[in-house]
């Protein structure tokens, strides 16, 4: 092995030591968990949203839309702040623990660990990078940039093959929340729940918030799979069309209500999750 190499692994192994060291730090793991309660926020606010619209108000029900309601009210730019760092913390937390925290597993387990972080670290990246945006000033609509990906997307058969997976993938996302929701599988991932009554509002508003969640990847996924079929970009329109379409079904305002309040929970739970998350 030659000098440059040997150089190169020890610089490689100081990474990773300090990379491991960092994932045992309590401060660390503090920040992280704050991006809990940072998705709980917007989980929260969508949801409100939501409830608003199924009663006959206007609004987004949509990240940008809950992230613009807060960024307006007095003090909420601080709150935005918080999530933005939260949520980024939370993501390099989960990277870190993807590359360096199954050392002692055998290789299929170490690698079903390693996709599930590194799958939570992206969906907190997008959220990070959402709130980084109002965090600087910016504004957005996230339904608009995705009827605008979707119409990219539609003019080739590989960008319509492309969508038509990210649908699959949304609806996947979709069962899984539900699956989680009604058969309490969310549990295996928490730790020092309280016994009593605390405890059964904190599995309470994880069963009702992963449905909800669910039911709204669900109707998402199956829009933009509907959607790449019949080459209509403006009905592939994100999480606020999904929850506009529901309204507009037969006892739609009364589902979106539900769904809405569902939302809150979840929003609820995962500031909760905050405190009792295995990490």
């Amino acid at each position: 092995m030659g000098k440059k190499t040997r150089q190169a692994k020890r610089a490689a192994d100081t990474a990773g030591d300090a990379a491991e060291t960092a994932i045992d730090s309590k401060s660390f793991e503090v920040a992280a968990r704050a991006g809990y309660i940072a998705t709980g926020l917007l989980h929260l606010l969508i949801g409100i949203i939501a409830f608003q619209v199924a009663l006959g108000q206007s609004g987004e029900a949509n990240q940008s839309g809950a992230l613009k309601q807060l960024a307006s009210t007095p003090g909420g730019i601080f709150l935005v702040w918080a999530g933005f760092l939260g949520s980024a913390a939370l993501a390099l937390f989960l990277i870190a623990q993807a590359i360096f925290d199954w050392k002692n597993l055998d290789t299929k387990k170490r690698l079903k660990k390693q996709i599930i972080a590194g799958s939570k670290a992206l969906v907190f990246a997008a959220i990070s990078v959402t709130f980084s945006v109002y965090a600087f000033g910016g504004t957005g609509n996230s339904d608009q940039t995705a009827r605008s990906v979707s119409s990219v997307l539609m003019s080739s058969m590989a960008g319509s093959v492309l969508l038509v997976a990210i649908g699959v993938g949304v609806l996947i996302a979709g069962g899984y929340h539900l699956f989680s929701g009604v058969t309490k599988r969310f549990e295996v991932n928490l730790v020092r729940v309280p016994h009593g009554t605390a405890g059964k509002a904190v599995i309470w508003l994880g069963r009702v918030g992963y449905t909800a969640k669910g039911a709204a990847l669900t109707i998402l996924g199956l829009l933009i799979v509907v959607a790449t079929v019949r080459q209509n970009p403006e009905q592939s329109s994100g999480l606020d069309g999904a929850l506009k379409s529901l309204r507009d079904q037969p006892f739609g305002p009364w589902l979106l209500a539900a769904v809405g309040l569902g939302l809150i929970c979840y929003g609820l739970f995962s500031a909760v999750r905050s405190k009792y998350q295995k990490m």
